[in-house]
């Protein structure tokens, strides 16, 4: 715990560094840090994983899942479009992931109540609910949506990790 906590909490930013070697200490806003908060055994101290919590919510969350990156950063890609070149550098950059909700829901009600949490999705819910009966495929939630609204569903249209987390996280909103 001390070590990764010495290695990658950023407390000027209040979250945690994107990666770190030698060389380089990445501050990007991505959202892989939503997992280390959502562990069982979290290897933060409570107020670190409630900043985490707090700054992905407000700086990535959308009504379909996580950015990939913070739409404040000069590399953000928010409409995955166009050739190969150009999807690929969306793809990380911007583009939104509906399985990230599993952990991002764990993660609050592991340090949250769980009707503060139900509170943070609901938006979440609705609108994958919506596109799981009535957009894309039929009953399937697609891989990728665009990190700018309207958030448009891009990707392969049926994603079984996005449902599979979807159905995570109302179970433990229940």
């Amino acid at each position: 715990k001390q070590s990764f906590r010495a290695t990658f909490w950023n407390a000027k930013l209040g979250y945690l560094n994107d990666f770190v070697n030698k060389e380089v200490t990445n501050s990007q806003l991505r959202p892989n840090q939503i997992i280390a908060a959502s562990l069982p055994y979290c290897v933060l101290e409570e107020s670190m994983a409630r900043s985490v919590i707090n700054v992905v919510v407000e700086h990535l969350l959308t009504p379909h899942g996580l950015r990939t990156l913070a739409v404040s950063d000069p590399d953000y890609h928010g409409i995955y479009e166009g050739d190969q070149t150009l999807r690929d550098k969306a793809y990380h950059n911007g583009t939104v992931w509906p399985w990230l909700l599993g952990p991002l829901a764990a993660a609050l009600v592991q340090f949250y109540s769980k009707e503060h949490s139900a509170n943070v999705l609901q938006s979440c819910v609705e609108a994958l609910w919506i596109h799981f009966n009535v957009e894309a495929g039929l009953e399937c939630i697609s891989e990728i949506f665009d990190g700018d609204a309207p958030h448009l569903a891009r990707g392969c249209i049926q994603q079984a990790w996005s449902v599979a987390e979807l159905i995570r996280m109302m179970h433990l909103l229940e």
